[in-house]
């Protein structure tokens, strides 16, 4: 039997993104909040980088990857009916351990989908119901950026300039202004300058650097450690098994278990989700009773369903000149371009896509393939030659598809196969749409002449890169019926009062864009929702 822990008022599952933004905008209030975390503190000592061995760390225990990474604290993904691997990191902070920290927000037409192109649904909330906690968010993560994007609506100064574009960025910028595109510099949640105990780090060194990543913003730092002054409670090392209801269906607590395998009954007042688009579902499904027997607030049959990614396709650009370095700065916060995000009936396909600049990868990544479409260099005579045509001198652009929602991608529970704390294991199924790949296909086309136009003088294409399941979203849509949806506009579960969602599980569409900054402008209203009763 578990032990049972005194009442708490409000728990908080996970204390990434959006747990971290929501603990901190509660723990203010005289409620007793406490925040669970399946992982650890991270040590930023043990970020990979300066070191001979960096590219063997990031591949291997630091990897995206969870079914590679194997720590203790990782539970296994069921992934082998996905086209795309899901990517995920346990810790307090999170997977913004882990992350570029590209940060655009939404589109206003992002959330009228339906409205405007006849598929998928609204969202029951807008941009500028979210506006207030982006510009909030911008606050507290710390946002380099810079005012009047044609692209987006006006919005409040940044607290800090852009990251600077280098020369490599400002040559993919004037081929875009010679076609006429737009592009504008990537918004980013990496410091341009010293920000509340982070350095400021501008294309001093390649992203490999460890001051690189000191300069990202972690919500350990941002959110959790302020929250902590005002009296939130950290538990790491815990691992949920289920949330727990009476007879009538009404919330009574939640149970989990430590490093050493005990287990406890916590007993609370309002739960709250944040464990991703993979997480949450899960523990959602294993949360079965008998009001709730296929899972816990799933009366719709829609927890789990409507998983979306964002797939991504790469086109990257090979050049001749060896006076520029292609690996200084970030790896990714550059320039974001926007030239083909809305619907045109013109195209045989529906919304549309960003493209994200992406520099040059390290020695071991580039003979494995970063630069030549995921393709390792041949070993032989020629590795060589065909190394050193690539190594620093490429350029590309990562495409970001608008993954519309679809009832056979979905997350379920495997009841056979379970993690090392006895908790079922999810088990993911996601086929890529025709719409999606027609998508990518213009976009493969689009970045190749842009890349021309930058003056490469040969360009690789990746159709599909299995391996950028970063974003995990809709697998507890959010909308009005609840019929049709999981959550309420407030992100409270519409079969179970005092039980809320807010990570990006709740997403109603997926926008063509990083999901970070939307999941903690979301997560941060519906905090100010929970206290404003």
């Amino acid at each position: 039997m578990p032990k049972n822990l005194p009442f708490v008022d409000i728990i908080i599952v996970g204390s990434g993104a959006s747990g971290g933004a929501c603990a901190w905008k509660l723990s203010g209030s005289g409620a007793k909040v406490v925040l669970l975390e399946q992982g650890n503190w991270f040590d930023q000592n043990d970020y990979p980088g300066d070191s001979n061995d960096w590219e063997i760390v990031s591949k291997n225990s630091f990897s995206f990857n969870p079914n590679i990474r194997k720590l203790d604290s990782d539970y296994k993904i069921l992934d082998e009916n996905s086209d795309i691997h899901p990517l995920m990191y346990n810790a307090v902070g999170g997977s913004t351990h882990h992350w570029t920290a590209h940060t655009p927000r939404f589109h206003p037409s992002d959330f009228r989908v339906k409205t405007l192109d006849g598929v998928a649904d609204d969202w029951p909330i807008s941009y500028w119901d979210l506006e207030e906690y982006y510009d909030l968010n911008d606050v507290m993560m710390g946002c380099s950026g810079i005012n009047g994007d044609p692209a987006n609506p006006p919005r409040s100064p940044r607290p800090m300039p852009p990251l600077p574009l280098g020369k490599d960025g400002e040559r993919i910028a004037q081929a875009a202004d010679r076609l006429g595109w737009h592009w504008w510099p990537s918004d980013s949640y990496q410091a341009s300058e010293n920000y509340k105990g982070r350095i400021g780090w501008n294309n001093q060194g390649t992203f490999a650097s460890k001051n690189k990543w000191k300069s990202i913003a972690s919500t350990d730092h941002t959110y959790i450690t302020p929250a902590i002054e005002n009296g939130l409670e950290v538990r790491t090392n815990c691992a949920v098994q289920n949330i727990s209801v009476d007879n009538n269906g009404n919330l009574t607590g939640v149970i989990y278990v430590d490093s050493k395998g005990t287990h406890y009954f916590q007993e609370v007042g309002k739960v709250i989700l944040a464990c991703n688009g993979i997480g949450t579902p899960r523990i959602l499904l294993n949360s079965k009773s008998k009001k709730f027997p296929n899972g816990l607030a799933n009366s719709s049959g829609l927890v789990g369903k409507n998983l979306m990614y964002h797939p991504y396709a790469s086109a990257t650009g090979l050049f001749n000149e060896n006076d520029i370095n292609y690996t200084l700065g970030p790896l990714a916060n550059i320039i974001i371009v926007q030239e083909f995000y809305e619907t045109d009936p013109k195209r045989d396909f529906l919304r549309g896509y960003s493209f994200q600049m992406n520099r040059s990868h390290g020695p071991a990544h580039t003979a494995l393939g970063s630069g030549s479409g995921g393709v390792s260099i041949p070993w032989g005579k020629d590795h060589h030659d065909e190394f050193s045509k690539r190594f620093k001198k490429y350029l590309g652009f990562a495409i970001i598809s608008e993954d519309l929602p679809e009832l056979h991608n979905r997350v379920e529970i495997d009841e056979n196969l379970k993690d090392k704390n006895g908790i079922p294991l999810p088990k993911v199924f996601y086929k890529t749409s025709e719409n999606t790949k027609k998508l990518l296909n213009h976009g493969l086309k689009s970045a190749e002449k842009l890349l021309k136009e930058a003056g490469s003088y040969d360009v690789i294409k990746q159709p599909l890169i299995e391996t950028a399941g970063w974003h995990l979203m809709g697998t507890a849509k959010m909308g009005i019926d609840p019929n049709t949806s999981v959550v309420d506009s407030e992100c409270q579960t519409h079969d179970v009062e005092n039980l809320y969602i807010i990570d990006g599980s709740v997403f109603t569409t997926s926008a063509a864009v990083n999901p970070t900054p939307t999941i903690q402008a979301i997560a941060l209203r519906t905090a100010d929702k929970i206290l404003k009763g």
